[in-house]
């Protein structure tokens, strides 16, 4: 185990230690956060999998639901919309579309304003299960910060925004 001092130990602190050992001659210091962003990420996922199954859904599912759900009433963006929102090609939204529309999760139609526009909509089944899976999932997640304080979480929050934000800008 690393020297942490009052600190708790976790498994990055013993591989940033052995590449300090076996590489003095590089600073891994990034290891020291981007290894834990990434091992969080992992448990994430498996947090995000298991609220999502438990009303029958999968990822990407919820990706669009959650999507047409925020934008609020009628609950309706359009496929380049949806597109541009979940970051997948106009050929994967049409299959995910499709899925959807079999499962009666969505509806879609012409927009009465420009026919060539395709509206997709949240139907009262979507939103019941993207609404279910938010809830149980949100859960999670607070149990996922539950070592942190409010403030904690907050400076986190604020230093995750500063790094990311120059990869989201458009």
């Amino acid at each position: 185990m690393s020297d942490t001092g009052s600190r708790a130990a976790d498994q990055v602190d013993d591989i940033v230690a052995a590449w300090r050992r076996e590489r003095p001659d590089l600073d891994v210091s990034p290891l020291e956060v981007l290894s834990r962003v990434s091992r969080l990420a992992r448990h994430l996922d498996l947090a995000r999998r298991h609220a999502f199954e438990r009303v029958d859904l999968v990822a990407w599912e919820f990706d669009v639901l959650s999507a047409l759900r925020r934008s609020g009433e009628p609950y309706q963006l359009s496929a380049g919309e949806l597109v541009r929102q979940t970051m997948v090609t106009s050929g994967t939204m049409t299959n995910r579309i499709d899925r959807l529309l079999a499962r009666g999760m969505v509806a879609r139609a012409p927009s009465e304003s420009d026919r060539r526009t395709v509206l997709i909509t949240l139907t009262a089944q979507g939103r019941e299960a993207v609404d279910s899976a938010l809830a149980d999932l949100v859960t999670d997640e607070h149990e996922l910060l539950a070592g942190l304080s409010v403030r904690e979480r907050d400076e986190l929050a604020a230093a995750l925004r500063r790094l990311l934000a120059p990869f989201e800008q458009d």
